[in-house]
């Protein structure tokens, strides 16, 4: 389903888990290659694995290249005109929390930006921690800057 206005909203993804993500599916690939070119030497040394076994980690490869993908492409959090909405890393079409703004009274982000607190009473004593580590850094100060924004008093 369409955007209905995606100019009002601010979408930061997991991009900087992405990259564990893409570093095993290079390691993976090299370790099934190595199976393979070992391939023309096992008539000398029949000691020497089959080439089958460079399916294994080329299929783990092609697995950790589809979560980086989705991983890079997929939210992890949207700023919307209605609030902030969390997709969580499994099931984000059946999990997705979305915390109107009218429910956060405040919010503390750590320095450096590490980790988002969300407050939904003045006392502080109710509200949500979010992990910015699944958010690359250079884009971290942006979601500060945006969520400061949103909740600063208009005069």
């Amino acid at each position: 389903m369409p955007v209905a206005e995606p100019e009002k909203e601010l979408r930061f993804t997991r991009a900087h888990q992405a990259i564990g993500f893409w570093i095993a599916a290079a390691v993976l690939v090299m370790a099934a290659l190595v199976f393979l070119l070992l391939a023309p030497y096992r008539a000398e040394n029949p000691q020497l694995p089959s080439p089958l076994w460079g399916i294994l980690p080329l299929a783990l490869a092609w697995l950790a290249a589809r979560i980086a993908i989705r991983c890079t492409r997929h939210a992890y959090l949207i700023l919307s005109p209605i609030g902030i909405e969390i997709f969580p890393f499994f099931r984000p079409d059946q999990n997705l929390q979305i915390i109107p703004w009218a429910q956060i009274t405040a919010a503390d982000i750590d320095d450096p930006p590490t980790l988002l607190t969300l407050h939904f009473n003045p006392e502080k004593t109710a509200g949500t921690h979010i992990s910015l580590s699944p958010i690359p850094k250079p884009r971290r100060p942006l979601l500060t800057r945006a969520i400061r924004g949103r909740l600063t008093p208009k005069a």
